[in-house]
């Protein structure tokens, strides 16, 4: 969860034409499987796209991740672009300890990443539903995790087996400075 404050602000509303004073205020904000079900229910695109987003798109978004409750539409408009560096900070944080090997690392799909994919995930692979509410870059982790602690082992061909051996030993050899 990220906690951000903001200060009193005024700003000109080019809708009402006029300006619009907006008090300080601190929300609290969670990137989330269920913030980014509710973006994409009302943009109707994925999120997680390449395809660039519009500011006010951007600024749907941390109204979606936002958990704070009666937050006036209004407040949005007061987010600074430090604001809006930690925010993304936030959101592109891992947020997890796991690593991958280069074994496990495949290549990337082309397959396009929705809410309901990621859903599909978490039910084929068991996860339970509490953990929509995780970090975002902590689920996709863990339904990665799973995907390979439940897919069959892929066996070493010899070859690699025996280049990895080598790479072994020659770096024992090194560091213990033997010849064998």
């Amino acid at each position: 969860m990220l906690t951000i404050t903001t200060d009193d602000t005024e700003y000109y509303n080019e809708e009402k034409s006029e300006f619009v004073y907006i008090k300080g205020k601190t929300i609290e904000l969670e990137h989330s499987l269920v913030s980014l079900s509710k973006w994409e229910s009302k943009w109707c695109k994925p999120f997680l796209g390449k395809e660039l987003k519009t500011d006010e798109e951007l600024r749907d978004y941390i109204r979606c991740m936002t958990i704070t409750k009666n937050v006036l539409d209004d407040f949005y408009y007061t987010i600074s672009d430090e604001h809006l560096k930690t925010i993304n900070n936030y959101i592109e944080h891992k947020m997890t300890a796991t690593t991958f090997s280069e074994i496990h690392n495949s290549s990337r799909s082309s397959e396009i990443v929705t809410s309901e994919l990621i859903y599909y995930w978490m039910i084929s692979l068991n996860i339970p539903f509490e953990c929509q509410k995780w970090h975002l870059n902590r689920l996709l982790t863990l339904i990665r995790v799973c995907s390979i602690k439940n897919s069959p082992s892929k066996k070493m061909s010899k070859s690699a087996v025996l280049s990895r051996n080598a790479a072994i030993n020659a770096a024992r050899k090194k560091q213990l400075n033997t010849k064998g």
